[in-house]
């Protein structure tokens, strides 16, 4: 493979007509030129926070095919094309391809809680598809299964395909376990704690804060490959204040509503998110406080960068 993904991507939302209903396309255009604009290196379509899980398969190729002619190589564009059902997810991965995608994102096999021997057959009948990189994606939380740093190993031996993964399990120590029992061979791109991560050897960052601080995560991993840490810590600092206040609320409102509600709120609406998440008008009183507190910090994230720059 000689495509080589390095730095923050965004894993970004979907955005929607504002009945919901269907996907508002200029708005589409309109973030991905923004993301562009900010110097992202790619992005990430139909992940959690873009809501895959909602839409249908129709909707899942004119995410994806709107993307990618649109991004027009501006910048990497990556498919999360994961299903609980493993042709469907194979029909994904080869959809994505077709239409022009650089990569695949895929998590395990979700709800099943499927064994080690499951999670191998599932990668592998979709690394057997496509010729294009595959990201894993171990999210124990909502996959129910953790990926060891040996099972990882095991796919990346089995398949050349397989040389990126998203690592999100909240141990930020298995960033360097995976380097390790994979000989430096799989690329770890950190699903938090950026900084940290870095320093045990990821080579990127996959982070829903792209969805409104698209230029400030951007130079945040600049500023690491750099070698201004400090710099990165500081920035850092800012999206941990960011994501206690975000999920101080109920768990669905998540990055999923917010995400939305402060791209927005930085001049780019995208619409709100579609059932069983809770909208951001539903939250009422709650939703504005917390909304007010991040755009501050955003102001102080600006300012911050500007210091920099």
């Amino acid at each position: 493979m000689s495509k080589e993904f390095r730095g923050s991507y965004t894993v970004a939302i979907t955005p929607f007509t504002e009945d919901g209903s269907a996907i508002c396309v200029p708005s589409l255009r309109r973030f991905i030129d923004w993301q562009v604009d900010s110097g992202v290196p790619g992005i990430i379509v139909l992940g959690t926070t873009g809501e895959f899980l909602t839409l249908t398969e129709e909707e899942r190729e004119q995410v994806v095919a709107e993307t990618v002619s649109h991004v027009n190589g501006r910048m990497d564009v990556l498919v999360g094309t994961m299903d609980a059902h493993t042709p469907r997810a194979v029909r994904f991965s080869r959809q994505a391809e077709r239409l022009g995608a650089q990569g695949v994102m895929v998590i395990p096999p979700y709800y099943y809680t499927p064994t080690n021997d499951e999670i191998f057959n599932y990668y592998k009948a979709i690394a057997e598809s496509i010729s294009i990189p595959i990201m894993l994606y171990n999210n124990p939380f909502t996959s129910n299964v953790d990926m060891s740093a040996a099972m990882v190993a095991r796919l990346t031996k089995a398949f050349d395909n397989v040389r990126y993964i998203k690592e999100a399990s909240m141990d930020v120590g298995r960033v360097y376990d995976i380097v390790e029992a994979t000989d430096g061979v799989m690329n770890v791109f950190a699903g938090e704690r950026p900084v940290e991560s870095h320093l045990l050897g990821a080579v990127g960052y996959v982070n829903p804060y792209g969805n409104y601080l698209p230029w400030h995560t951007t130079r945040m991993w600049d500023y690491l490959v750099e070698g201004h840490r400090d710099r990165a810590e500081e920035i850092q600092r800012l999206l941990v204040k960011i994501d206690h206040i975000i999920a101080e609320g109920h768990p669905t409102y998540g990055h999923q509503c917010y995400s939305k509600a402060l791209s927005a709120a930085a001049g780019y609406p995208v619409g709100d998110v579609r059932p069983p998440l809770m909208r951001f008008d539903d939250l009422g009183q709650e939703g504005i406080d917390r909304r007010t507190k991040v755009v501050a910090l955003m102001k102080q994230m600006d300012d911050l960068l500007n210091s920099y720059e």
